[in-house]
C-alpha cells in the first residue's frame, strides 16, 4: 500500500518568547509563516523513504523510533529528493550545514517549534493534558499512533507527550558540544516535563527510545545567508565561547571545519 508523505500544515507568522534555564535569560525571536507536520513523522513514511524494513511490532501509524539526529537529516534529505526538490542539508561526516533557500525537507528550529506547539497559547500546554499528551499519566509501555488525541489550533498533533523530537539547534555548544535539542516530552514523561517550554538535549548519533521526529519544509533565508527562525551561525559561536576555567564536567564545540562541505552519509537516493 502507497505510503502518503507527512502532511504539512502552515502555521502562521508570530513570535514566541525562548528562554534558557542555565544562563537565566530570555529572547523574544519573530517568525516567518512556514509549514510543519500535523504529526510525528510515522514508522510507514520512515521505512517507505529509508528503504529500510519497518521494525517487527508495532503499527505503521506508531512515530518512528528511537530515531538520532543524524538519522533524521538524512531522512530529510532523502524525502527532499523523493519529492524531486532540493534537499536542505550537506552532510559530511558529523558536519551538517543547512541551506536556507532550499526547499527540502528539514527539521524546526527551536522557536519554530516552541511556536507552532503553542498554537497562539502562553500557558504551559495548549489543552489539558489528558486530551492533548500521551504522558506517564497514561501507564504505557510505548508510544501510541499519531493523532488520536486533540490537536491544537494549529493543526499540530502530539507535540506534547508520545515521542521526543528533535529540533535543528545545538541545545548548549559551550557546556555539551554538538547536543542537539530535544523538544516536547515522551510517553513515559510526568507533566513537569510535557511543557512547551522544556528543552531536553543528546548527542546526535544517541539511540533513545523515547525519541522520534517531526519535519518542517521550505526556504527561510537566501543562498548562503546562515540566520532565520531564531536560529543563526554566528549566535552558536557566541554560545560556544566557554567560560574559563572549564568547569568540570563541559566540553565546548570544536570550531567547524572551513570550507564549503561536501554531502557523504545518506539514505542512498
Amino acid at each position: 500500500m502507497p505510503v502518503s508523505p507527512p502532511h504539512l500544515v502552515a502555521v502562521p507568522a508570530g513570535s514566541v518568547l525562548l528562554r534558557d534555564a542555565r544562563s537565566e535569560s530570555s529572547r523574544e525571536v519573530s517568525l516567518e509563516s512556514f509549514r510543519i507536520g500535523a504529526t510525528q513523522i510515522t514508522r510507514a513514511q520512515h521505512a517507505a523513504t529509508s528503504g529500510s524494513a519497518e521494525a517487527v511490532g508495532g503499527s505503521p501509524q506508531h512515530p518512528a523510533h528511537p530515531a538520532t539526529w543524524f538519522e533524521a537529516v538524512r531522512w530529510c534529505n532523502a524525502a527532499s529528493r523523493e519529492e524531486g526538490i532540493e534537499p536542505a542539508y550537506t552532510i559530511r561526516g558529523r558536519d551538517v550545514h543547512w541551506d536556507l533557500s532550499a526547499a527540502g525537507f528539514r527539521l524546526p528550529t527551536e522557536a519554530e517549534w516552541e511556536w507552532a506547539c503553542r498554537a497562539g497559547t502562553s500557558g504551559p500546554a495548549y489543552g489539558t493534558l489528558a486530551d492533548i499528551a500521551w504522558t506517564a499519566a497514561d501507564h504505557l509501555e510505548g508510544p501510541q499512533e499519531v493523532g488520536l488525541k486533540r490537536a491544537n489550533d494549529f493543526g499540530l498533533f502530539d507535540t506534547l507527550g508520545n515521542v521526543w523530537e528533535w529540533c535543528w539547534d545545538y541545545a548548549d555548544p559551550a557546556r555539551y558540544a554538538d547536543y542537539r535539542s530535544l523538544r516536547g516530552g515522551g510517553w513515559s514523561d510526568r507533566s513537569w516535563s510535557c511543557r512547551a517550554s522544556v528543552r531536553r538535549a543528546s548527542a546526535p548519533d544517541a539511540v533513545l527510545e523515547d525519541v522520534g521526529f517531526r519535519v518542517a519544509r521550505g526556504a527561510v533565508g537566501e543562498k548562503g545567508s546562515a540566520a532565520a527562525q531564531g536560529w543563526s551561525a554566528a549566535a552558536d559561536r557566541a554560545r560556544a565561547r566557554a567560560i574559563w576555567p572549564l568547569p568540570v564536567g563541559w566540553t565546548p564545540l570544536a570550531p567547524l571545519p572551513a570550507g564549503a562541505p561536501g554531502e557523504s552519509t545518506d539514505f542512498g537516493h
